[in-house]
C-alpha cells in the first residue's frame, strides 16, 4: 500500500493507474476505522481495480464547540487495517494540501434545502464543510466511483445531490450500516460512551425500528409517532435533537406521492451525539424485505 501525504503525489500516482486502464474506487474517511469504513473498502474492491481510501479529520465541517481536537485521531492502526484489505493507496494529507490559502478564503460549496434541515439545523455549516471536502477530494483524486456509508443518510443524500448538480463524472455507492450485535451502528464518536451509556445506546436503533414496524402496519400519524419516539428516548437518557419521518428521496415531508420512507434520529447521550436511520418502502411488495434487512 503507498501512501501520499500531498495531492501532486497522489495526482501523480493516479495518472499511472489510468494510463494503465486501471478502473479507481474512493473511499473517504476521517480515520479510526472500524468494522463499518472497512466494509465500504470491501465493496469498493468489487468494483474497481484499484481502491485509494482519504483519511483527513475535515476542520471545516466541525462547529465552534465540537469535538475536532478530541476526534480520535489512530493512523498506525488505520493503515494496518488497511493495507490487511488490500488498499492500494492512502491519501493522508494535512490541511494546508486541502486549504492551501486557508480555511476562511475557501471557496465553499453548498447544496440548499437538503443541507438545512435534520443534522444542517442543529450544526449550521456542518454540511458546507462537508460537501466543500467531498467536492475537494474527488476532484483530486477523479474516481470512477466513491463509497459512502448509509449511516449518515442526509449526507448520503447530500452528497449525491452536489455531484449530480455540478455534473461530476462519478458514481455514489451507498453501503448499509454496519452494527454491533445489540443494534448500535458501529461510529468513531461511540468510544466516547461510559460503559452505562453504552448499554443505553442501542435503544435508539429500537426505537427507529419500532417506529417502522408501525408504519409498515398502517400508522400515517407521523406526527404523533415521532413525538412518541422523542419522549422514549428522553425518558431513556437521550437528549433528543430530532426524530423524523422523512420522504427518503427528498428529506421533506411524506406525501401521497413517496416511495420511500426514511426516519432519521439524532441524539445526545451524556456528551456522545449520535446518528441512526432505518428506511421503508411503501411499495407493498419490499415492506418486509426492508424489515428482514434490519
Amino acid at each position: 500500500m503507498r501512501t501520499c501525504n500531498n495531492k501532486a503525489q497522489l495526482q501523480a500516482t493516479v495518472q499511472q493507474y489510468r494510463q494503465e486502464g486501471q478502473t479507481i474506487a474512493f473511499v473517504p474517511t476521517m480515520g479510526n476505522l472500524h468494522q463499518g469504513h472497512l466494509d465500504l473498502v470491501r465493496k469498493a474492491r468489487k468494483l474497481c481495480d484499484l481502491v485509494i481510501v482519504s483519511i483527513f479529520v475535515n476542520p471545516l465541517q466541525f462547529g465552534p464547540g465540537e469535538d475536532l481536537d478530541a476526534y480520535p485521531r489512530t493512523m498506525a492502526a488505520d493503515k494496518e487495517k488497511l493495507f490487511s484489505e488490500g488498499v492500494n493507496l492512502l491519501y493522508a494529507p494535512g490541511v494546508e494540501d486541502i486549504y492551501p490559502d486557508g480555511m476562511e478564503r475557501q471557496t465553499v460549496v453548498s447544496v440548499p434545502d437538503l443541507g438545512d434541515t435534520l443534522c444542517g439545523s442543529s450544526r449550521p455549516g456542518h454540511f458546507d464543510g462537508v460537501t466543500t471536502v467531498v467536492c475537494k477530494l474527488l476532484n483530486i483524486v477523479q474516481p470512477d466511483v466513491a463509497v459512502f456509508g448509509e449511516k449518515d443518510f442526509q449526507q448520503l443524500s447530500i452528497v449525491r445531490k452536489m455531484v449530480s448538480d455540478l455534473s461530476m463524472p462519478v458514481n455514489i455507492v451507498g453501503v448499509a450500516t454496519k452494527r454491533d450485535e445489540d443494534g448500535l451502528a458501529l461510529s468513531s464518536r461511540n468510544g466516547y460512551l461510559t460503559e452505562e451509556e453504552r448499554r443505553i445506546a442501542p435503544l435508539l436503533h429500537q426505537t427507529l425500528t419500532t417506529c417502522r414496524e408501525a408504519i409498515a402496519c398502517g400508522f400515517d400519524n407521523f406526527l404523533q409517532l415521532e413525538s412518541h419516539a422523542r419522549m422514549q428516548l428522553l425518558q431513556a437518557g437521550f437528549e433528543p435533537d430530532y426524530f423524523a419521518v422523512r420522504d427518503a428521496q427528498t428529506l421533506r415531508a411524506v406525501t401521497e406521492d413517496t416511495a420511500e420512507v426514511a426516519i432519521l434520529a439524532a441524539a445526545r447521550l451524556g456528551n456522545t451525539r449520535l446518528i441512526d436511520n432505518v428506511r421503508l418502502s411503501l411499495n407493498p411488495v419490499d415492506d418486509w424485505r426492508m424489515l428482514a434487512d434490519g
